[in-house]
């Protein structure tokens, strides 16, 4: 096995985990009554959670642009931008415990949801609204450098970062606004 089919199956592994934890902790805490461990775990470690989503993400297009030698588009880049500053915004607010960044997250990651479900709904074949050509030169948006499991691309890799970050601050921030009351 090639270290582009190692690393595609380690990463897409850690997404296709990431998307069922993801579902069944949110689901768990919309329609259980199970939210007080779920909301407190989520309050608790938000950060480091947090952290570690993006920081894997950011190693991950690294390594798959920096040692594999896959190029990134301009959709790539852009998407980029959303989480690179994210690891290292979080690892500031994990060492000094400022949950305050949870806004600023969402901020970006939002933005990186649409971003990164616009460039997989490329990927599968959809109808660009502005094609990649007219952007400057970079490889096409649409092409696609790996499939694992039938479905998980790099923008699926990216959707699944941005969403969980999303998802655990938000879970966070309900909890601790119900837990007000």
């Amino acid at each position: 096995m090639t270290l582009a089919e190692t690393t595609t199956i380690i990463f897409s592994s850690l997404v296709v985990i990431s998307q069922l934890a993801l579902l069944w902790v949110v689901g768990l805490y919309v329609w259980s009554g199970r939210r007080d461990p779920i909301g407190s775990f989520a309050v608790k470690y938000a950060l480091p959670l947090t952290f570690t989503v993006a920081f894997v993400a950011t190693f991950g297009s690294l390594w798959y642009s920096d040692v594999l030698g896959y190029a990134p588009c301009k959709l790539c880049w852009l998407q980029r931008i959303l989480m690179y500053p994210q690891a290292i915004l979080l690892a500031l607010a994990w060492w000094k415990k400022d949950a305050t960044i949870g806004s600023y997250s969402l901020a970006l990651s939002l933005p990186g949801i649409v971003l990164a479900g616009y460039h997989y709904y490329l990927q599968l074949g959809g109808n660009p609204l502005v094609p990649c050509s007219t952007v400057g030169y970079s490889v096409l948006c649409s092409q696609r450098f790996i499939l694992e499991y039938g479905y998980v691309t790099i923008p699926m890799m990216a959707l699944t970062a941005f969403a969980l970050i999303v998802a655990v601050f938000a879970v966070a921030r309900h909890y601790q606004k119900i837990s007000k009351k």
